[in-house]
């Protein structure tokens, strides 16, 4: 038996007055999941544990079968990994956006999703200036960078917000605050002269593109926990692809292999039919492959209707449809977004998310639409979410 899990990051949200009271799923044509749909069982399953963060690294690592109230201990040291940057006794990593802030509100938090070749000199400026034997940043991804920090392990103590939970909103209220946060406050206050006077921002501004006016500082955590290899729990060989460093973070801690398939990106530009083949092609090596889409949640923090729903229209054309086309009857399919991202709020919840189990074993239970409301109605409803692993390599039924 071979397994996928597709993971469409942030799918699921509200209905949307403007367009009818339907949800985002409920609008995209997506031929390949419904007729999925009609053939296995369709469900609600809370992948966000009671009281923790509705980010894709707690739910991520719920659905990929690892209990977050076990192993999760924040965000910054996941992604940390994927970079290959070490965390060790004493020392803390923290999320660095580059961000731009205008008039006084968050105008963009990823700074119009800057190219990685831009984002590097303005990074390595940001050490120059204000690195020290104690301050460390480091280049990761478009606007998605780590700062390390040693000796300064009380800043884990801080009260941080992200920088998508705010869009157009004023930022002097969500500056970090309280124990610990003197140390971010100040590196994000000072970054300001740093990237105004950089030559990266003067060609952004003179093409009309956004410019990144400071770093925003959230996400901390300390060194990561012992987590038992995916292997090692459920005897398979894994591997994951992705266009974002979390994920590709979360599959290195778990022993996964990374699948480094070209054009695979976080945002619209992704190339969902390399990611697609790709997934395909893995699944003649792997046991299980893990296909993360990135695209719908970045269009659902820029409040990006139309964007959203193309995302998930490419996802069902050209990853979904080649993985129901796959030869034989040998695959199990488990279809599901990680946690809510609304167009109207434009950053997580944790709402139970829609989840579709296809394959050998897994009965229509009544549903023809992969959409929320179809999953809600089938009464169909598993409360841990990391127990969803075991229901699709069929170790549990509950």
């Amino acid at each position: 038996m071979k397994y996928c899990v597709l993971i469409l990051d942030g799918a699921s949200g509200w209905a949307v007055p403007e367009r009818g009271g339907k949800t985002c799923l409920e609008m995209a044509h997506t031929p390949n999941l419904d007729a999925l749909t009609g053939q296995g069982t369709l469900g609600l399953v809370r992948t966000v544990p009671s009281g923790m963060e509705p980010s894709s690294a707690c739910a991520c690592m719920s659905l990929l079968g690892y209990d977050p109230r076990s192993y999760f201990r924040g965000r910054g040291s996941i992604e940390a990994r994927s970079l290959g940057i070490s965390v060790d006794r004493g020392e803390v990593v923290f999320r660095c956006n580059l961000v731009a802030v205008r008039d006084g509100k968050m105008w963009s938090y990823s700074t119009g999703y800057i190219p990685t070749e831009e984002a590097y000199p303005l990074v390595a400026a940001l050490n120059e200036a204000l690195g020290t034997d104690q301050v460390r940043f480091y280049p990761g991804v478009s606007y998605r960078h780590i700062l390390k920090l040693t000796g300064h392990e009380d800043s884990l103590l801080a009260e941080c917000t992200s920088p998508h939970d705010i869009p157009g909103q004023p930022v002097a209220d969500a500056l970090p605050r309280g124990t610990g946060s003197r140390i971010l406050a100040d590196l994000m206050q000072r970054s300001q002269a740093v990237l105004a006077a950089h030559p990266v921002n003067a060609a952004r501004i003179a093409r009309g593109d956004i410019p990144a006016t400071m770093i925003w500082l959230f996400w901390g955590s300390g060194p990561l926990p012992e987590v038992p290899a995916f292997r090692q729990v459920y005897g398979l060989e894994a591997a994951m692809t992705s266009g974002v460093d979390l994920l590709n973070g979360l599959a290195s801690i778990l022993g996964m292999d990374v699948l480094g398939i070209p054009g695979v990106t976080d945002g619209q530009d992704n190339d969902y039919a390399a990611q697609g083949a790709g997934a395909v092609s893995a699944l003649e090596k792997y046991d299980l492959v893990v296909v993360h889409v990135e695209s719908p949640d970045e269009a659902a923090h820029d409040g990006a209707i139309d964007d959203k729903i193309a995302a998930l229209q490419n996802i069902d054309g050209e990853v979904v449809g080649p993985l129901r086309a796959w030869r034989g009857d040998d695959l199990r399919l488990l279809v599901l977004p990680d946690h809510h991202t609304p167009i109207q709020v434009q950053t997580h919840t944790d709402d139970p998310v829609p989840f579709l189990l296809w394959g050998p074993g897994f009965a229509a239970n009544g549903a023809q639409r992969f959409t929320e409301a179809e999953a809600k109605g089938t009464g169909h409803f598993l409360a841990e979410g990391y127990k969803i692993m075991d229901r699709l390599l069929g170790r549990s039924t509950k």
